[in-house]
């Protein structure tokens, strides 16, 4: 049963980072504490009510030693499945730790590994496509990826991230009216927040095919509440370059995932008509119907002026320089537009 404690014990550390993440801006002895705390007790009942074996285990029988560290979990994992190397389950776990470790390279092997074992799980055709995407060098999902999605959306054509991560492959290599096609369906599926900052997506990639945007619901969805921001973000332009607006133009500002791929995980557009401008970005704010900002512990901030509109970079556009960030710190993080695309 040591590979079960394993996992539990894995799996409780990253259910505990993620959900007392926001302590550890506030109080970092209380988040280290809290999550040592919980985490002991939770595998001490798990051991106890989650393991038949306990039933006969003798009472003077030593517990096995609780990770230190999301590392030392995972060597435990890691160690526990050279023993017994039939576990999907467990490769699939190995593949998440590594990808929230960013050991992008060794999460593609794991899930690789993973889907050998269960070659049919949509879960792990989308996983083994999104692990290739984190290890690319240049951030695109390459044919292999590509197969995997449209495997998993054969298995089960509802699948959101299969169908997301797929329309994402298409708006990279230039089919934007493909993109669309691909991401309409997920409009009935998603919340009404999600959905108003999907609909965006598919008009810009529309527009760029030439095609017009899809009509307004007649009677638009609820939006779900946004929780409290996340992140707040100041933006200025350099004197040089505001003698370059026009009037009309529209700023974008965004978070991406730190090392991932180059989607936003939070958006805001608005009129670049006054600046300093002040905005906040939240779970909201997210334009992917499978990842939100609060999921995401640290970012890149970045802001752009678009002449035409559009959420992809063109030549001629004013941009500022990435800056790294910490979703949930109180800090106000600034922007400066300071150069031109090319």
């Amino acid at each position: 049963m040591t590979v079960f404690s394993a996992i539990a014990s894995l799996l409780t550390l990253l259910v505990l980072v993620g959900v007392l993440w926001p302590l550890w801006h506030s109080s970092r002895r209380l988040f280290i504490g809290a999550v040592a705390t919980l985490g002991i007790g939770a595998l001490a009942l798990y051991r106890l009510l989650g393991t038949p074996a306990a039933i006969e285990m003798p009472a003077t029988m030593p517990a096995a030693a609780a990770p230190a560290s999301l590392d030392e979990a995972v060597k435990q994992l890691e160690a526990e499945l050279k023993r017994n190397p039939n576990e999907p389950e467990g490769w699939r776990l190995l593949g998440r730790s590594y990808l929230s470790l960013e050991r992008y390279t060794e999460a593609r092997t794991a899930f690789e590994t993973a889907l050998k074992l269960a070659p049919d799980d949509a879960n792990l055709l989308v996983e083994n496509a999104q692990a290739r995407l984190y290890a690319a060098p240049d951030k695109q999902l390459d044919a292999q990826a590509v197969g995997l999605l449209q495997r998993a959306l054969a298995i089960e054509p509802q699948h959101q991230r299969a169908r997301w991560f797929l329309g994402v492959s298409q708006r990279q290599q230039g089919q934007p009216a493909e993109a669309a096609r691909t991401w309409e369906p997920l409009l009935a599926q998603v919340d009404g927040g999600t959905a108003a900052t999907l609909r965006t997506q598919i008009n810009q990639a529309r527009a760029e095919a030439g095609l017009e945007a899809l009509p307004e619901p007649a009677t638009p969805a609820p939006v779900a509440a946004t929780g409290k921001p996340l992140l707040k973000v100041s933006v200025d332009i350099a004197p040089e370059l505001k003698s370059r607006l026009a009037g009309g133009e529209t700023l974008f500002v965004f978070a991406r995932q730190a090392g991932g791929p180059p989607m936003p995980v939070a958006a805001r557009r608005v009129p670049a008509s006054s600046f300093p401008i002040t905005l906040e970005l939240g779970d909201g704010d997210s334009p992917m119907p499978t990842l939100k900002l609060s999921q995401v512990p640290k970012v890149e901030l970045g802001a752009r002026v678009s002449r035409a509109g559009d959420v992809m970079a063109k030549a001629g556009d004013l941009e500022a320089v990435m800056v790294p960030a910490e979703v949930g710190s109180a800090q106000a993080y600034s922007l400066r537009i300071q150069r031109v695309v090319e």
